[in-house]
């Protein structure tokens, strides 16, 4: 028996999560997730949409990196989108970037 779709899926496009994702700001850096490149790339297969977020360092304790994942998975799931997220590392090139903008933009929690 074939499988119906859900009402509420709909076709998600990479346009649609960027849009979604775009405005998502890190909690103590008064930039965007996307802005810091802790959000790599966004991808949609088979109408899934698939995020690598890269963090600045191995060491994240797991609370800050669930909200990190959460906070991009949340408006990927309000379209109606299944959403899986990859983490990496960032490479020493992309760090020091993000530790230039954390330093020049930090709010603090």
């Amino acid at each position: 028996m074939a499988k119906k779709a859900n009402w509420k899926e709909k076709e998600i496009t990479e346009e649609d999560a960027r849009k979604a994702i775009a405005e998502v700001k890190h909690p103590a850096i008064d930039r965007t997730l996307v802005d810091l490149r802790i959000v790599k790339d966004i991808k949609v297969k088979e109408g899934k949409v698939l995020v690598t977020m890269a963090l600045p360092f191995a060491g994240i304790p797991a609370q800050i990196r669930q909200y990190l994942v959460n906070s991009v998975s949340e408006p990927i799931k309000n379209l109606g989108a299944e959403i899986e997220v990859d983490l990496t590392i960032m490479n020493q090139d992309e760090q020091q970037a993000f530790l230039a903008m954390e330093q020049k933009s930090w709010r603090g929690l």
